[in-house]
């Protein structure tokens, strides 16, 4: 079940799996109680030990994978090995340094739920279905940014003069694409000129398809995927 092969086998029973999937989303589950207003002193004092309890398996997790791997550095720097430290590194660093002034690294935490695609099948198969698609994703991923960009310039062009506090820039026009592209339109910036409207109409209609087109590449990937698996099985 675990794509490392050179892990012992029991860290792949569906026991350990269900104990460790649960604990990840406990993790999670506590992470954000954290967050709720006028938590008492008591149930305060439980999520600490809570987190405790949770740091103290994962790390006995993390040095067992690390003790029985034939190729230990291999692991460490591996995807999944560099998860399993994120995944604890939060808790030691605060012996070292106020976490309250690092709330990125408080928020490594949440890694943990990236340690979730270790043990879940669908996980591990949209992750290999990322991985196929991996150049195909990224042609795409840099032509959005180049229609963001030529987006900002063209609504830059229309409404600079109709709204200089608004569209002061193109800095300040990429806001908007963003927005229109995405299709989320928050409304705090929009055009009022007649050339202005029309050019967000044809962003609008593009904004549409470009959210379909990530979805067809990994669903094609996935599709691939899963063909071949049930090649290997048979």
């Amino acid at each position: 079940m675990n794509n490392n092969n050179n892990e012992t086998i029991f860290l792949d029973k569906p026991p350990f799996v269900w104990f460790i999937s649960g604990l990840i989303l406990y993790s999670v589950l506590c992470f954000s109680l954290e967050t709720l207003p006028d938590l008492d002193e008591q149930f305060r004092r439980f999520l600490r030990y809570s987190e405790i309890l949770i740091v103290a398996i994962f790390t006995i997790e993390y040095l067992t994978r690390i003790v029985l791997s034939k190729k230990r550095l291999r692991f460490v720097f591996s995807f999944y090995g560099l998860v399993d430290l994120l995944a604890i590194l939060p808790f030691y660093l605060a012996f070292a340094v106020d976490l309250r002034t690092l709330r990125l690294v408080r928020l490594l935490r949440l890694v943990r739920i990236l340690k979730l695609a270790r043990y879940n099948i669908a996980l591990r198969r949209f992750t290999a279905a990322l991985y196929l698609a991996k150049e195909e994703l990224i042609i795409f991923t840099v032509a959005s940014f180049m229609l963001l960009y030529f987006a900002a310039v063209g609504i830059y062009h229309f409404e600079h003069v109709a709204q200089p506090e608004v569209f002061r820039s193109i800095f300040d026009s990429l806001w908007w694409s963003v927005a229109t592209l995405t299709t989320v339109g928050y409304g705090d910036i929009y055009p009022i000129t007649l050339g202005g409207r029309l050019f967000t109409f044809v962003v609008l209609m593009v904004g549409l398809g470009l959210i379909a087109v990530p979805t067809g590449i990994v669903a094609s990937a996935l599709s691939s995927v899963r063909q071949r698996q049930v090649e290997s099985e048979n």
